[in-house]
């Protein structure tokens, strides 16, 4: 029974052996850049291993002298292979071991071509990797690039992103980018202001109620300025220059030559009018509240239309906090007391107290009763009545 369990082990423990054996070389086989080579070695080292271990032993005084020879053989024929087993993990260190390098499209040889003024074979270079990687977004930016700014084939570009856009897999934030180039292109290149609209709507319809949506309202509401602004420079009207004052020198007085600012009146009539037709403008609502605060002196109002941008969903924790700043400073210059502007600082940790904004807020609510005391005014002090002239007196003085 002993002896039949001690074959049984030996017998497993050779096919473990074996088996590592086997898997070890099957390995080395598949990574080795000759193949042939390595087959030829185990042909060789098989035959010697059997002999070794199974005949070498019944050679008496001679089998110490023969298994050296074996090994050095053996040593010979694996030397290189365990040596480079030993240094693969220092190696591997500086040349990446046996990792596959990241596929990835390379776009040198287009921009190149782009630069000498080669722009259809750029185009060429660019969908030869695009071929490969059809859905990469920096091949594609490049692609319509090429088409709209050298080619000067708008449409083709239009074709290009929209293809790219009208994946339903496609990032949002690529998306975004590819239609704001595209606005871009249509803005400068072609001076069309109402398919740059339609190209910023494309954001607002496909991702309704998020930060996206209001960063493309938000420049669709200024898209008005850039309108008339692209007009004036496509049909530029001769600009009379009036005739400068003479003798200004010799003037009594120069009051009437100051320019005066926009009427705070209508300047905030426009801001309400603006407002109505783009709400999400946060830029004039900012505006607006300083407007109401500064000039009006109506805290109140400037609070209203702050709290409209702070309760606005879908914004960063950078510009919650920089509306909240804000109204903290319009509190401070226009009379609120310590317990007011603390309760808005405090918003800010509530809100967001993993974020940097709420170490800057708790910072600022350490110094908030310097800042408010910096705040008041000084009384002015009435000085005595002196007697004028006194440095141009001359003589000694009176004696009474």
């Amino acid at each position: 029974m002993n002896r039949t369990c001690e074959i049984v082990t030996w017998i497993l423990g050779l096919t473990v052996i074996w088996g590592a054996a086997g898997w070890a070389g099957f390995r080395l086989l598949k990574r080795s850049d000759d193949p042939a080579k390595l087959i030829f070695k185990w042909a060789i080292t098989l035959p010697l291993a059997v002999y070794g271990l199974f005949f070498a032993s019944n050679l008496g005084p001679l089998g110490p002298p023969v298994m050296a020879v074996l090994g050095i053989i053996l040593a010979i024929l694996w030397g290189p292979h365990i040596c480079a087993m030993a240094a693969k993990p220092l190696a591997s260190l500086y040349d990446g071991g046996n990792e596959e390098p990241e596929l990835k499209p390379y776009y040198s040889i287009p921009r190149s071509l782009r630069m000498k003024g080669k722009f259809l074979e750029a185009v060429v270079a660019v969908r030869g990797q695009l071929a490969r990687f059809p859905n990469d977004f920096e091949g594609v930016i490049l692609l319509a690039g090429i088409q709209a700014e050298n080619l000067m084939d708008l449409p083709g570009a239009e074709i290009t992103l929209n293809h790219f856009c009208d994946r339903p897999d496609a990032p949002p934030k690529q998306v975004a980018a590819a239609m704001n180039h595209l606005a871009d292109w249509q803005l400068k290149l072609a001076q069309d202001a109402d398919s740059a609209r339609a190209a910023l709507e494309k954001i607002t319809a496909r991702f309704p109620d998020t930060e996206l949506a209001l960063l493309a309202a938000q420049r669709i509401a200024h898209l008005g300025g850039a309108e008339k602004f692209l007009l004036a420079a496509h049909d530029r009207q001769p600009m009379a220059v009036p005739e400068g004052v003479k003798n200004i020198g010799l003037l009594e007085s120069s009051e009437h030559l100051h320019t005066f600012e926009a009427d705070p009146a209508t300047q905030a009539a426009d801001y309400v009018k603006h407002l109505e037709q783009h709400p999400l403008d946060t830029e004039v609502r900012e505006n607006l509240a300083v407007l109401y605060a500064d000039h009006y002196q109506r805290l109140d109002l400037a609070t209203g239309e702050l709290e409209q941008l702070i309760e606005m969903p879908n914004q960063s924790p950078k510009r919650v906090a920089h509306w909240l700043n804000l109204l903290a400073d319009l509190q401070i210059h226009h009379g609120a007391d310590y317990d007011t502007v603390r309760e808005t600082l405090e918003k800010i940790v509530e809100r967001f107290p993993d974020y940097a904004v709420a170490e800057m807020a708790r910072t600022r609510l350490g110094r908030l009763k310097l800042e408010l005391k910096g705040q008041k005014k000084i009384p002015d002090v009435k000085l005595g009545v002196y007697e004028q002239n006194m440095g141009l007196k001359y003589g000694p003085p009176r004696r009474s």
